[in-house]
């Protein structure tokens, strides 16, 4: 079984929920007491949400890459950057390192093609849906992606920022994301991608009529299909 690095704390609440999802996923495979052999470095997320509302992604760039250096040269074999958003600056930290990077758009693209949808609507923080770096890959796939509108967005975000990053979940926010669910299957969305880590504490495929790309539990499924090839 190979190592899996993962760098966290964007939020703490979304990266525990990947080291569950993990270990519960090597222990179905592999069954007994197996569990996921993992190296974590998290970050404060404060710090790099600073530098993000900022503009300064270079700055991202540079203390992220780090991260994924610092877990290779801890042994780890594979590294997963366990958020969405910061996937802007996936180049950086896959180019440094020499171990497989495995990206968040990517995994989550191959599982919507492999359910036949071609059109879906994508919930994320404001930046995840607002700016073309992430839509752009899924994009990429084939596939064509929808968004909110603005002041669906702008809640969508608030609630992914004030709520779920604190471990708060809400009854009343539930039903908003489901009705802006429903808003966008009206406009020709076939399936939702749930594009931030945080969302499925609030929804997730039990509580939608069309298929939900968890991409958390996407994300981890990958990692997981890498270290025990």
């Amino acid at each position: 079984m190979r190592t899996i690095g993962f760098i966290g704390g964007m939020s703490w609440v979304s990266t525990a929920e990947y080291y569950r999802l993990a270990n519960e996923e090597v222990a179905r495979r592999l069954g007994g007491l197996h569990s996921a052999r993992i190296l974590l470095e998290s970050v404060d997320f404060a710090e790099i949400e600073e530098l993000k509302l900022a503009g300064r992604w270079d700055e991202v760039g540079v203390r992220l890459a780090a991260a994924a250096a610092r877990l290779e040269t801890a042994g780890a074999e594979l590294i997963v950057l366990c958020t969405n958003t910061m996937h802007h600056v996936a180049g950086p930290v896959e180019a440094a390192v020499t171990v497989p990077f495995v990206h968040i758009a990517d995994t989550t693209a191959s599982a919507i093609t492999a359910a036949g949808v071609g059109r879906v609507g994508l919930l994320g923080t404001a930046f995840t849906m607002n700016e073309a770096f992430y839509r752009d890959r899924i994009a990429g796939h084939g596939i064509e992606v929808l968004v909110p509108s603005d002041d669906d967005r702008r809640r969508v975000s608030e609630i992914i920022y004030d709520e779920l990053c604190l471990d708060v979940v809400r009854d009343e926010s539930r039903t908003f994301y489901l009705d802006v669910v429903e808003r966008l299957v009206a406009s020709g969305a076939e399936g939702i991608i749930l594009g931030c880590t945080e969302i499925e504490l609030l929804i997730d495929q039990s509580h939608l009529a069309v298929p939900a790309f968890q991409t958390t539990l996407l994300h981890v499924q990958a990692a997981v299909d890498l270290a025990l090839a």
